[in-house]
């Protein structure tokens, strides 16, 4: 009679071949020891595989590598996160290939990929061929087995000079080989506090760094004094100048090549100031009634994406495009039916222009609720490249950062961009024209496309912009 073992057995039994020990109870495989010498291991064969930076779409041609979440000779697992990679449209997260250890970086943090460059080399485990013979009978009975099986694995340990209690003292826990080593999600949290990895004790496998230890290395932090910024060191007065060469990043060369293109088109300015003393008090009244758990805070920029949409009702000119690649003899333009209106941003990475898609199909909370999604994705670096696509014109708020006036350059494939100045609070002649009272304005300003837009087309859009803003009431009504 032959014994067949379960697969579970057989994997036990193979992994006592190749002189591993299982991580379970002696009773578990302790019937099985007996057949373990009639195993043969599989032959490993290691094999480099080159991890290749793969096309990652929307025409990106390189990336830059913003943070690795390997390093040499880490292991690494199929479909986990190697790196963070920033193109001139959106940082994506570049996941393994393979299954194996990391065996050499070709790019440091920084550096800039092309597409189809090896990013890394990984070093992976490939089967040979196994020779496995069927395990003989176990004689008796297995419950005799079971109340031998500890006396079997004490001798097990002896032939290797191991002593058969595996439980040892607890030792003082050292950073492992791979401590520096975390998850995105960690490396995010150290990025957004600025802080490095080194400097965090770790307490999760081989000394890595967990959410709960750089929680703990902040708590502990903010209870020390905070030590003085470094003082830069002046150079000597008759120092020489130092040049040092530095790449554009990728959402720099988007800059370049962008406002390279809008020199191509005859820009005019046209510029009002707004009086949004009512707008004001009516988003300070409509924030005091709103749940900020469930809802987002009303800013300024929801009420004045969604003027400039309701003004291209009345003049879609302003949201079409400029078409001189068919047949640059004979431009035509395209009008476009979805508002899908860009909002210039500030963010770690540099400027960028997020789109909130559909306007004229929302309403303001939900165009508030967008803004503030594209903002925190904005200043994490995770804004997608559907996030950065399709805008038909764009609205710039150089106010909240300060300034009055602004000259905005339009884009490709857009008429117009809208700037807005900073609020402050002015004295103005009431109604009566006798009194003064405090009103709050902002200088809008207006680029066009002059060799399709004329003046006076832009100065009406404007004041219907201007309209719906001095008087959001008018907005309300307009809704749909």
């Amino acid at each position: 009679m032959k014994c067949i073992p379960s697969p579970q057995a057989l994997r036990l039994l193979q992994s006592l071949a190749r002189g591993q020990s299982p991580a379970l109870r002696p009773q578990t495989y302790a019937p099985f020891l007996h057949m373990s010498r009639h195993f043969h291991a599989a032959t490993r064969l290691e094999k480099t595989k080159t991890h290749i930076l793969s096309d990652i779409g929307e025409g990106v041609k390189e990336v830059q590598i913003i943070q690795w979440f390997v390093e040499e000779g880490a292991p690494i697992e199929e479909w986990s996160a190697l790196c963070e990679v920033q193109s001139d449209k959106a940082s994506v997260e570049i996941t393994s290939k393979y299954t194996g250890v990391i065996k050499k970086l070709h790019y440091a943090q920084d550096a800039v990929v092309q597409v189809g460059d090896p990013l890394l080399d990984i070093e992976v485990e490939e089967d040979g061929d196994a020779e496995q013979h069927e395990p003989e009978e176990v004689a008796g009975d297995p419950a005799d087995a079971e109340q031998t099986g500890e006396g079997d694995l004490a001798a097990l340990h002896e032939e290797k000079g191991k002593p058969a209690d595996t439980e040892s003292p607890s030792e003082p826990k050292t950073p492992g080989k791979h401590a520096s080593l975390a998850t995105p999600a960690v490396r995010g949290l150290l990025k957004e506090h600025g802080l490095a990895i080194e400097d965090i004790d770790g307490t999760g496998r081989d000394g890595r760094v967990t959410k709960d230890d750089v929680y703990k290395h902040l708590e502990k932090g903010s209870q020390q004094p905070s030590a003085a910024a470094p003082t830069p060191s002046k150079p000597a007065i008759d120092a020489k100048q130092i040049e040092t060469a530095q790449k554009l990043t990728p959402v720099q060369s988007a800059m370049f090549k962008s406002m390279t293109g809008s020199l191509s088109i005859p820009h005019f300015l046209y510029s009002d100031t707004v009086d949004i003393t009512n707008l004001s008090t009516m988003r300070t009244r409509l924030n005091s009634i709103r749940n900020p758990e469930t809802t987002p805070k009303l800013s300024y920029m929801p009420f004045i994406i969604k003027a400039v949409s309701l003004a291209l009702n009345q003049y879609p000119l302003l949201n079409a495009r400029l078409d001189l690649s068919t047949d640059p003899k004979k431009p035509q333009l395209h009008m476009r039916s979805v508002h899908n209106i860009g909002m210039a941003m500030d963010t770690p990475n540099g400027l960028i222009v997020p789109v909130i898609k559909a306007v004229n199909a929302r309403s303001i909370t939900s165009i508030a609720e967008d803004i503030q999604r594209l903002a925190q994705l904005g200043q994490a670096g995770k804004l997608s490249n559907n996030d950065l696509t399709g805008a038909t014109i764009t609205v710039s708020n150089i106010g909240n950062i300060g300034g009055e006036v602004v000259a905005p350059v339009i884009v490709e494939g857009q008429l117009a961009i809208m700037g807005i100045g900073k609020i402050k609070t002015v004295p103005v002649f009431a109604e009566d024209g006798l009194t003064v009272r405090p009103a709050q304005t902002a200088t809008v300003s207006w680029s066009a496309d002059h060799r399709v837009v004329d003046g006076a087309t832009m100065a009406r859009m404007a004041q219907v912009v201007q309209k719906y803003l001095e008087d959001p009431a008018t907005m309300f009504v307009n809704l749909s």
